[in-house]
């Protein structure tokens, strides 16, 4: 996630920075901000005081809470975390884009929609390896950085390697990686989802800052795609 310096709509829009450099010093002013967020998100599901009995609450997507099979707070940042990813996410922002639509490339300093696919993928991937494995951040074996760091990265080697592949190829690695990651979930606690890494790049940070972060990234990116599917060729002005 490297990033080259270009035009303001490009840098504003189509960048994105990698966790190891840039996601540690430009993002690092957001974090902060977003801490208190965090933290204000964190009082509110104290503040529900929900029981560990707490039944799941309607099963609608858009009625947020608790979810069979989780703890009372883990199940409701779940129930955030699908509805970011399945109610106002990637899957709609890419609908009925083909193979050529995902590999366009606004300028060459910009990342494609389908590389930004994977970059999600990598993202609960790499968390998945942190929190779930207790890894510290880039310490995963060559195979693993073989695989997802491209992805993770963009920038020269997501443009040169993340091409010709069609929707559902990238769809099926995001729903692989997120169904591991609820798998995990589903064996964690309330007390894990508070739990602090004292260790972390930008200062003592729960699991629950870090997967609000992911939830957040996915919210991110979603953006870009939707300022790039504006931009392909032929697409109409009211297309989303």
């Amino acid at each position: 996630m490297a990033v080259t310096a270009h035009n303001s709509l490009a840098s504003q829009y189509l960048d994105t920075p990698s966790f190891s450099s840039q996601c540690c010093s430009t993002r690092r002013s957001f974090l902060k901000g977003s801490a208190a967020v965090t933290a204000g998100f964190s009082a509110l599901v104290g503040a529900l005081s929900l029981p560990e009995t707490a039944q799941a609450v309607d099963s609608s997507p858009n009625v947020l809470g608790p979810r069979p099979g989780y703890s009372p707070q883990v199940g409701t940042f779940v129930s955030l975390l699908t509805w970011m990813r399945e109610q106002n996410g990637v899957i709609r922002a890419t609908k009925g884009l083909t193979q050529a639509d995902l590999d366009y490339l606004i300028d060459p300093n910009a990342n494609t929609i389908g590389a930004l696919k994977l970059h999600l993928a990598a993202t609960d991937t790499y968390y998945h390896l942190n929190t779930f494995e207790g890894k510290k951040w880039d310490s995963w074996p060559d195979s693993v950085k073989q695989q997802w760091d491209a992805a993770m990265n963009l920038g020269d080697a997501g443009r040169k390697t993340i091409k010709g592949h069609d929707r559902d190829y990238y769809l099926n690695i995001l729903q692989e990686s997120r169904a591991k990651t609820l798998a995990e979930f589903s064996k964690r606690d309330d007390n894990w989802l508070m739990a602090v890494d004292k260790d972390w790049p930008w200062g003592p940070t729960n699991n629950l800052c870090k997967w609000f972060h992911v939830c957040e990234h996915e919210a991110h990116h979603t953006g870009q795609i939707a300022f790039l599917r504006k931009r392909l060729p032929g697409a109409k002005p009211d297309s989303e």
